[in-house]
C-alpha cells in the first residue's frame, strides 16, 4: 500500500514539475512572473513530500500570480531601460489667455511664429490672426493651436504683468521738404456755394462738358474732381461740392483738401443757410477766398444787396474795402468767365504753389464707391510724391496694391504728380471719404499699419465701454447700498422681502414701434451724408434703426437682413439685380429707390408716419348753459338733473360731455338721460331746453355752468420730423 502511493506521488510530481516548466518558460513575456525565475531549481528541487499537497508553494491549490507578485514587482523590482521606452512620456503643459497676442501665443509654446502660422492653417477661424500683436479673442483657437502642437494647456485668469507695449508701426506724414526739391504744381480749387446757384454750370462752362444735364434734380450729389486745362494754357484741378444741406460733410472735406475756393453766389438769391456754411468751411480752413456772383443775367437779379449781405457775414470785397476778389458772370451764357478765370491764375501765382515730386505718396481721399466692373474705386487728390502702378498705399484701416489708373474720363494714367485727381483701384477694403492716404514700402508693411489701427481704435471702444460700464456699476452700487442701509435699520434678524409682484427672470423685449432699414448707396461720401440726416431724427413714438449701410449694389445679404427685422431696404443711385429684386417680392420685402437725397427722406417720412399710431382729435359739436338744478328720485337713490338750454350747436345723447366751471373741467362723461319736456330725446337743437342727467349721480351742477358735448375722432398722424431741407 506505501509503495502504491510513493509511485502515485513521484508520478504526480513529474507530471506537475513538467507544467512548472512550461509556466516558467512563458514568464518572460509577463512582468508579474518574473520574480520566479531564480526560484525555478529551487523549487525543482524540493520534494513534495515536505509539504502538506496544499500548501506547496507552487501547489496548485495556493498559487496566484494578480495580486501577491504585481505588489512585489511594484514596491521592489526596478524598470529596466527596454520598458521605459514602451510608455509615452506626458504631453507639457503651457499656459494660455484670453486675447492674448499671436506672438505670446507662439512664445508659450516655445515655436516659431512662423510654425504658429502653419498650425493655423489647420484651426478654424483663425484666418483674422496674421500678425505678431494681433489680440486672439477667441479661447478656442488658442487651445486648438496648442492641441495641433502636440501640448497641453493650463488657463490663466488674469493677463500677464509682464506685457510689453504693442510697438507703434504707423505710418505718418513725412516732415517738409526742401525747398531745392520743390516744383511748382497746378492749384486745387473747391466750388462751393448754395444748392442750385450755378456751381455745377460754372465748372461745365469752364472745362466746356455738360454735367449738369446728368445729375438727377439738377442738384450735385457727389463731389467730384477734375483737371481742366484754361484756354490761357494753366491747369488747375477744381472740386465741384453738393451745395444741398445734407451734403454738409463733404463741403467741409473739400475746404480742407483746397489752395482757394470759388464762393458761388446767385444774385437774385443771395446768400442763403449753404452760402454761410460754405463761408465758415473756406474761413476755417483759411483759404482764400473769390466770390463769383453768378446769374447776373436774370432780370430779378440785385447785385448790391448780394453785396452787402456779403459783408454782413465777413466777406468784404474789395469795392468796399476789402481784400476779398469778385466778380460778376453768368455761368449759363458765358458772361466775364474770362476775368473768374484771370483773377483764379493771379491768385494761384500770389500763392506761388509748389509740391515735392519725389519720395513716398501722401494724399487725401476724396470719394470711395464699388464698381461693379472694377471692384473698390476711391478718388483721391495726389498732394505729395508721384502716384504709379505697383505703389502699396494704406488710407484709415485699408490698404491697397495699386493696380491701374484712371482720370475723371476713364483714360488711363501712368503717373500722377502733386495736384492730380486720380481713380485707383486695386483696395482690400473701401476707405471713408476723408481719410490720409499714405504709401509704404510693401504689402507686409501695410498690413502692419491697417493691423495696429484696427487694435488700436479695438482698445479705444473698449476705454469707452469700460467707462459706460464703470457707470452702471456705480449706479447699481448705490442702490444696493441704499438697499443695505435700509435692512441693516430693520436688524440683522429680518430680511427684507421684495415689493410687489416678483419681477420675470426673462424680461419682455421692447414691443415700441419700429421703423428698421438698409442703406445701400453708390459712394462713401452719400453714405455719410445720409447718415448725418438720419441723424437729426428724434422721436419716441416711433425710432428709427439703421440695420445695416454700405456702399454698392443690393445683395442678397440685405434682403435677409431686412426679412430679420421687419425693415425695407433703401437705395440711393445704385440698380437691384433682377434676381434680388425677386427674392424681395418672394420675401416681401420693400425696396425703395432713389436718385434724389431728398425724395429719399421723403419715402422714409411717409413710412414713419405710416407706422405711428392714430391720434385722437376732439370736434365740439354744441354748448349748452346751466340754467336750474334739479333732483329727481329713482327709488332710493336721487340724481342732479341740469336744466339747461343750447346755446350753440346741437346737444347729442350718445355723445360725450364736459361740465366746466370757469375754467375748470368739473365732471367729463356720458349721459344717461335727456328729455325735452317730459319725452326722452336723442338730440337738442340750438335755442331749445332740455333736462341733462349724467351717469354719475355725485356730480355737482351749479347754475352758471357750461356743458360742451363733443365727440373724438381719430385721425392719421404725421412725423414732425424736419431734416433741415
Amino acid at each position: 500500500m506505501a509503495a502504491t502511493m510513493r509511485k502515485l506521488l513521484n508520478d504526480f510530481r513529474g507530471k506537475w514539475l513538467n507544467s512548472v516548466n512550461i509556466i516558467l518558460q512563458n514568464a518572460t513575456r509577463s512582468s508579474q512572473l518574473r520574480c520566479m525565475s531564480s526560484q525555478k531549481q529551487h523549487f525543482a528541487n524540493v520534494s513534495p513530500l515536505l509539504y502538506p499537497l496544499d500548501s506547496h508553494p507552487l501547489s496548485p491549490l495556493s498559487f496566484s500570480t494578480s495580486q501577491v507578485l504585481a505588489k512585489k514587482r511594484k514596491g521592489g523590482e526596478k524598470r529596466g531601460p527596454n520598458n521605459d521606452k514602451d510608455l509615452k512620456e506626458k504631453p507639457k503643459i503651457v499656459t494660455i489667455w484670453k486675447n492674448m497676442t499671436v506672438q505670446e501665443l507662439a512664445d508659450s509654446i516655445q515655436r516659431d511664429i512662423d510654425e504658429l502660422y502653419e498650425i493655423f492653417l489647420y484651426v478654424e477661424n483663425s484666418e483674422q490672426y496674421d500678425g505678431p500683436d494681433v489680440l486672439i479673442d477667441n479661447l478656442k483657437v488658442s487651445q486648438d493651436a496648442v492641441k495641433r502642437a502636440g501640448l497641453r494647456f493650463a488657463l490663466r485668469k488674469s493677463l500677464p504683468e509682464t506685457r510689453k507695449e504693442a510697438k507703434d508701426v504707423d505710418v505718418k506724414r513725412r516732415p517738409p521738404s526742401a525747398p531745392e526739391n520743390m516744383v511748382k504744381r497746378p492749384p486745387v480749387v473747391t466750388i462751393m456755394g448754395h444748392v442750385d446757384h450755378g456751381k455745377t454750370t460754372l465748372l461745365d462752362a469752364l472745362r466746356d462738358t455738360s454735367v449738369v444735364d446728368h445729375e438727377f434734380g439738377g442738384i450735385t450729389q457727389h463731389i467730384g474732381a477734375f483737371s481742366v486745362r484754361l484756354q490761357v494754357g494753366e491747369e488747375i484741378t477744381f472740386l465741384d461740392t453738393p451745395g444741398h444741406a445734407a451734403f454738409s460733410a463733404m463741403r467741409s472735406r473739400g475746404a480742407t483738401v483746397t489752395d482757394m475756393v470759388v464762393l458761388v453766389v446767385a444774385a437774385d438769391d443771395g446768400v442763403m443757410q449753404q452760402t454761410k456754411e460754405s463761408i465758415q468751411h473756406a474761413l476755417e480752413a483759411n483759404v482764400p477766398i473769390i466770390v463769383a456772383i453768378n446769374k447776373i443775367d436774370k432780370p430779378e437779379a440785385d447785385i448790391p444787396r448780394t453785396r452787402q449781405m456779403l459783408l454782413n457775414e465777413g466777406i468784404q470785397l474789395e469795392e468796399l474795402g476789402g481784400e476779398v476778389q469778385a466778380v460778376e458772370i453768368s455761368a449759363l451764357k458765358g458772361t466775364n468767365l474770362s476775368s473768374l478765370v484771370e483773377a483764379l491764375v493771379t491768385q494761384s501765382e500770389l500763392l506761388d504753389l509748389r509740391g515735392d515730386t519725389g519720395g513716398h505718396v501722401e494724399g487725401t481721399v476724396i470719394e470711395s464707391m464699388t464698381d461693379p466692373g472694377r471692384g473698390k474705386v476711391s478718388t483721391c487728390i495726389v498732394q505729395r510724391g508721384t502716384l504709379r502702378k505697383g505703389a502699396v498705399l494704406v488710407a484709415g484701416t485699408a490698404w491697397c496694391k495699386v493696380r491701374n489708373m484712371f482720370d475723371e474720363g476713364g483714360q488711363v494714367v501712368r503717373a500722377a504728380p502733386p495736384s492730380t485727381p486720380i481713380q485707383i483701384i486695386g483696395w482690400r477694403d473701401l476707405p471713408s471719404a476723408g481719410d490720409e492716404v499714405l504709401e509704404v514700402d510693401s504689402e507686409k508693411h501695410a498690413q502692419q499699419v491697417v493691423t495696429w489701427r484696427k487694435n488700436q481704435k479695438l482698445q479705444e471702444k473698449q476705454k469707452e465701454d469700460e467707462i459706460v460700464i464703470q457707470a452702471k456699476l456705480e449706479e447699481h452700487l448705490k442702490v444696493y447700498k441704499a438697499q443695505l442701509e435700509e435692512r441693516r435699520k430693520l436688524g440683522l434678524r429680518y430680511k427684507r422681502r421684495p415689493k410687489g409682484p416678483r419681477e420675470k427672470e426673462n424680461r419682455d423685449i421692447d414691443k415700441g414701434t419700429y421703423v428698421s432699414i438698409v442703406l445701400k448707396a453708390d459712394v462713401d461720401g452719400s453714405v455719410e451724408a445720409i447718415l448725418d440726416v438720419l441723424d437729426t431724427y428724434h422721436s419716441d413714438e416711433c425710432k428709427l434703426e439703421v440695420i445695416s449701410y454700405g456702399v454698392g449694389a443690393v445683395t442678397e445679404n440685405d434682403i435677409v437682413m431686412a426679412k430679420s427685422f421687419d425693415g425695407s431696404v433703401y437705395t440711393f443711385n445704385v440698380n437691384t439685380p433682377e434676381p434680388i429684386q425677386k427674392l424681395a417680392r418672394k420675401e416681401e420685402v420693400g425696396i425703395k429707390e432713389n436718385n434724389i437725397i431728398y425724395k429719399l427722406i421723403d419715402d422714409l417720412k411717409e413710412e414713419i408716419s405710416s407706422k405711428l399710431p392714430k391720434k385722437d382729435v376732439e370736434e365740439i359739436i354744441g354748448e349748452a348753459n346751466v340754467l336750474e338744478v334739479f333732483l329727481i328720485s329713482e327709488g332710493k337713490k336721487k340724481h342732479p338733473v341740469a336744466g339747461c338750454r343750447c346755446v350753440k350747436g346741437e346737444l347729442k345723447k350718445d355723445a360725450l360731455y364736459r361740465v366746466l366751471r370757469g375754467h375748470d373741467i368739473v365732471y367729463e362723461g356720458c349721459l344717461e338721460s335727456m328729455r325735452h319736456l317730459k319725452n326722452e330725446v336723442n338730440t337738442i337743437p340750438k335755442e331749445k331746453e332740455c333736462g341733462l342727467m349724467f351717469e354719475d349721480p355725485e356730480i355737482d351742477f351749479a347754475p352758471g355752468d357750461t356743458i360742451q358735448c363733443y365727440r373724438v375722432d381719430q385721425e392719421d398722424q404725421y412725423t414732425d420730423w424736419d431734416p433741415g431741407f
